[in-house]
């Protein structure tokens, strides 16, 4: 008997199979545009890797972020001297500085849509603690300074 293949293998063979079946000439065909692109990031990352195209480890995902971060900052003081054309620029640097971060989610194996939505929950529910402790101190928000509002903020993170 032959020996026994390893889950990746497995799935590099279906995916071979896949490929041929269905005359793909792009390990991305079948990857949907229209789904969230949270998720076809990661999908498209998670095929990018499979035939080798990744880093080795978290580490170098990490390093992307911070070269994109570099590549964002550029665009934005770009875009502060030179506003035509620059807003494209910027928002492309976004886009890969988000890209990087759901390659930081595919390596730690962490579904980027889930974690942003459990992030943005958070969010949420402090700011709503931050509101109630407003309305008590009769704390207009609007008018209120930033650092009025963060003191807020830090209250309701603290538990306090």
């Amino acid at each position: 008997m032959g020996a026994d293949l390893g889950t990746t293998e497995v799935l590099s063979n279906w995916d071979d199979i896949k490929r041929h079946e269905k005359s793909r000439t792009s390990v991305f065909d079948g990857i949907p545009r229209s789904m969230p692109a949270l998720a076809y990031a990661a999908k498209v990352g998670s095929k990018a890797s499979k035939v080798g195209f990744d880093w080795p480890d978290v580490d170098g995902a990490f390093s992307k972020i911070a070269e994109e971060t570099v590549e964002l900052h550029e665009a934005m003081n770009e875009a502060r001297h030179e506003p035509s054309g620059a807003d494209a620029a910027t928002t492309d640097e976004l886009g890969d500085l988000l890209f990087a971060i759901v390659n930081v989610a595919r390596h730690l194996d962490i579904d980027p849509e889930l974690a942003l939505r459990a992030a943005t929950d958070k969010f949420r529910t402090r700011f709503e603690g931050v509101e109630r402790l407003a309305r008590e101190r009769s704390i207009d928000l609007r008018s209120a300074e930033l650092v009025t509002l963060d003191g807020l903020w830090d209250e309701v993170k603290s538990g306090r």
